[in-house]
């Protein structure tokens, strides 16, 4: 039972006196690397796919940003001309009760409007909401399937 051992031991005795580095060690070294290189890979692969999806989320956000910024900008300019459109109408009226009843009427027409106005950008910032959240989920499926599919 010693016998196999002795040998083995000698042979890489033998090995290295004369600078030989046995097979075996070389193929567990070469095998090292080879699974090395192929970790480095997959890791390259998602953390490309990772900066991709982000990059994506970033734009997605920009965009959502935009859209709701130029809607309020939209409804302010609206409410302002219907603001001044009121205070040129008012400023024509001969009565008191006249001036009352367009004051009255502004109002009212304005609470229905900035009630639409305040739903419409919820409605926008829910969906700009949720589409990083998408991109994300697409994004992480697909960084899973490449992952898998490399092995």
């Amino acid at each position: 039972m010693n016998k196999p051992i002795t040998r083995r031991a000698q042979e890489m005795l033998n090995a290295a006196m004369v600078g030989r580095i046995p097979e075996n060690v070389r193929m567990i070294a070469e095998d090292s690397v080879a699974k090395s290189r192929s970790v480095y890979s997959k890791i390259g692969i998602v953390t490309k796919d990772g900066m991709k999806a982000l990059e994506e989320v970033i734009d997605v956000a920009n965009r959502g940003a935009k859209t709701i910024g130029e809607k309020i900008l939209r409804n302010t300019e609206a409410n302002v001309e219907a603001a001044l459109d009121a205070a040129e109408d008012i400023a024509r009226a001969k009565t008191l009760p006249e001036v009352a009843t367009l004051q009255a009427d502004f109002v009212m027409q304005q609470l229905t409007i900035v009630g639409t106005q305040a739903l419409e950008i919820f409605e926008i910032s829910a969906k700009v909401a949720q589409h990083p959240f998408e991109s994300m989920n697409s994004a992480t499926t697909t960084t899973y399937e490449n992952f898998h599919n490399s092995n």
